[in-house]
């Protein structure tokens, strides 16, 4: 009589010793050795590895409990995922079963496992168990340690890890420093702020290379957002004075006035990454004035010294590009700058210093020490690049200004001291070196 065919025989268990036809003996380096009854129909159907060991063509076979035995060598680490993986060559993958895989590292194993023996439905249902779901940092690090190197049908796991095309890059780009620029409303302050720092990533070059590379196609529309962003700036500077002189209360300008800042410092970061500074420096410049004159108006102190600060923030990056040549201004544009802000950083600065250190607003108004020390060398650069003159006045009222330590221009006037000392000798000898060359 015919044994039963598949679509009559009665569902098979893994373990049930009376009714099965092969032991599986999974065995490690370090002497573990169980015995596993299985179903012969079973494991041939559903794994080639198991298929191939029980085909007439397998050289031996061998016998134990009176039952075929195959032998299946593991690393002690991976024992229990080739008992899982076991387990699940007696369910039926139909995809209405989702939760079987207990997480991404036990997917992962019983992948690499599945793999190993050749078990393609248990493939397929791993695959599209670890390419749907999310995982942990970890997890990636350790499934691109695992799945290069298993063939193509595991690649759909990697799809979201893949690079895309530059075009999509691109896109994404744009539309993130429209939104980055665009002045959000407050409770949108969270997105800006993601957005800001995930630009400011692409463009920065660290263990990899930037996401992109800006042509000018790109330049030209970072440059369009952050004008249209100091165009809001300047308008609201407007708003600051009125013919009358009052000082400005309302809240939500001053708000408004200090997102505008802060958006326009994180700009200069983005700016100074492309090498499109110069337009943003000059309008910064000829605005300087009345951006000093509407902090003055305000009525708020604690706003103020707020406001001071986020000012701050963006004037030392326009000084830094002036005073380290990053943007070429005249002798006189680059007097102004420092005419204007060395007396409001001055002023600034001692009043920040005069906050308690323990005070509950202590830590709000306390800046960088960098900063600080980044804005003081900027100045000394500037000042040691004007024509003597403008620095013998700019030295001048420095020494007899009763806030002398900061910002500390020391170098500025050993090295003014050192050229006006030598200037005359330095000249007559470059004179005489002229008058040599011309008799020639």
């Amino acid at each position: 009589m015919e044994p039963p065919s598949n679509e009559t025989r009665a569902p098979s268990r893994i373990g049930d010793r009376p009714t099965s036809d092969v032991v599986v003996r999974l065995r490690t380096q370090e002497g573990r050795d169980d015995w596993l009854y299985c179903h012969s129909h079973v494991l041939v159907e559903k794994s080639k590895y198991f298929a191939d060991r029980l085909s007439e063509n397998w050289p031996t076979c061998q016998i134990l409990d009176s039952r075929n035995c195959v032998e299946v060598y593991c690393q002690e680490s991976d024992f229990d995922y080739h008992v899982n993986v076991l387990r699940l060559l007696y369910v039926v993958m139909d995809g209405s079963v989702d939760d079987m895989w207990h997480g991404v590292r036990n997917a992962l194993s019983c992948l690499r496992v599945a793999v190993e023996l050749g078990c393609q439905q248990i493939i397929t249902a791993c695959v599209n168990y670890l390419e749907a779901v999310p995982w942990e940092e970890a997890e990636e690090d350790e499934i691109l340690r695992t799945i290069p190197g298993m063939g193509s049908q595991v690649e759909p796991i990697l799809a979201r890890l893949q690079p895309v095309n530059s075009t999509a890059i691109v896109g994404i780009f744009l539309s993130a420093i429209r939104f980055a620029t665009s002045s959000p409303p407050p409770h949108m302050n969270d997105l800006k702020s993601s957005a800001q720092e995930q630009l400011e990533y692409m463009l920065t070059e660290d263990d990899d290379a930037p996401l992109l590379m800006a042509d000018d196609e790109i330049k030209f529309e970072v440059r369009e957002c952050v004008m249209g962003l100091l165009a809001r700036f300047n308008n609201l500077l407007e708003t600051f004075f009125c013919e009358s002189g009052e000082s400005v209360t309302m809240a939500g300008e001053m708000l408004l006035f200090q997102s505008y800042l802060s958006d326009m410092s994180w700009a200069c970061q983005i700016l100074g990454k492309l090498e499109i500074m110069r337009e943003f420096v000059s309008t910064w410049t000829d605005a300087s004035e009345k951006i000093v004159k509407a902090i003055e108006l305000a009525s708020s102190k604690a706003d103020v010294l707020e406001m001071k600060l986020k000012v701050i923030e963006v004037a030392s990056k326009v000084l830094e590009a002036i005073g380290y040549g990053t943007v070429i201004f005249p002798a006189t544009k680059r007097l102004h700058m420092v005419m204007v802000w060395l007396p409001f950083v001055r002023v600034t600065k001692r009043l920040i210093d005069s906050i308690p250190t323990n005070g509950d607003d202590a830590l709000t108004f306390k800046l960088d020490g960098e900063l600080w020390q980044s804005l003081e060398s900027a100045f000394v650069s500037i000042i040691v690049a004007l024509p003597s003159g403008d620095q013998a006045e700019i030295l001048t009222e420095w020494l007899g200004n009763e806030h002398i330590r900061y910002p500390d221009l020391t170098e500025a006037f050993e090295v003014w001291c050192y050229r006006s000392k030598v200037a005359k000798r330095r000249l007559a000898l470059l004179g005489a070196i002229h008058g040599v060359t011309d008799a020639l």
